[in-house]
């Protein structure tokens, strides 16, 4: 029992310092966001002070940060939803599938792990500018949820062989078609893999800075990633309004975590 109280106990500590890493360059970054330029320099950037305001806020919405963020929610809530539905999808053909092509669409699939988006951007270049598709949302869309889906397959069709046959086979016994099956069972029982897929894939996406940057030029169609390093050369010296950027590209993750 002594040891196991001391377990505890180290277990804790361990946990309470591991805590203090994480938070504090968040507590920094938050209160560094609502300080203007002189109080940053001039106050303890660790204690709140009566100079706290917006103005960082404004000042990168006026440089466009806006259009970059709601073009980054767009672009991940889509990827998000192509990605687990097209995923889930063909992982249940592929597991109830008896015949040789779901099984040989199962590998060709699952060569996509082997091959890195970095590997092949310039073949992807040059396909999306003969679709006509450069310099669009959509083509990041169509590339982003395309490297998201080997992965996503591969975990899925491991779960969905996990789900009892049994449970297929009664509802099939009792009228249910395929889709049935799919919508009524398959889905709600893969509803927390869809969530943990859905931050992970959300994640790549939101922070992805290689396809934006090869497939895209002007301001109206960028996204995060992008606009933050143009706002870094624009307010390299007013660490406030770097911070508020940041700031806002780190909130809507903590959302879809939540």
């Amino acid at each position: 029992m002594k040891g196991s109280r001391l377990g505890r106990v180290a277990a804790f500590t361990l946990a309470t310092v591991w805590l203090v890493i994480v938070v504090a360059p968040l507590y920094y970054m938050v209160l560094a966001s609502f300080r203007t330029q002189g109080t940053y320099l001039t106050d303890n950037p660790w204690v709140p002070s009566g100079g706290l305001s917006l103005s960082s806020y404004g000042t990168v919405f006026s440089a466009g940060l806006g259009r970059y963020l709601l073009n980054s929610v767009l672009l991940t809530a889509v990827c998000i939803v192509l990605t687990v539905t097209i995923s889930l999808g063909a992982a249940y053909r592929v597991v109830r599938g008896t015949s040789r092509s779901s099984r040989a669409a199962f590998t060709v699939i699952l060569f996509g792990l082997a091959i890195p988006v970095q590997a092949i951007i310039v073949p992807l270049y040059v396909l999306i500018y003969k679709m006509h598709l450069y310099d669009t949302l959509f083509a990041l869309i169509l590339t982003l949820s395309a490297a998201a889906v080997p992965v996503s397959v591969l975990i899925m069709v491991n779960f969905v062989r996990d789900i009892p046959r049994e449970l297929i086979q009664a509802m099939l016994a009792d009228g249910g078609s395929e889709w049935t099956v799919f919508r009524r069972l398959i889905w709600p029982l893969s509803r927390p893999l869809l969530a943990t897929l859905s931050i992970y894939n959300g994640l790549n996406v939101w922070n992805n800075f290689l396809l934006p940057l090869v497939l895209t030029q002007s301001t109206s169609v960028a996204v995060l990633p992008l606009g933050l390093t143009r706002l870094q050369g624009l307010y390299a010296l007013n660490v406030p309004a770097v911070m508020a950027g940041v700031m806002l590209s780190v909130l809507p993750l903590v959302v879809l975590f939540v």
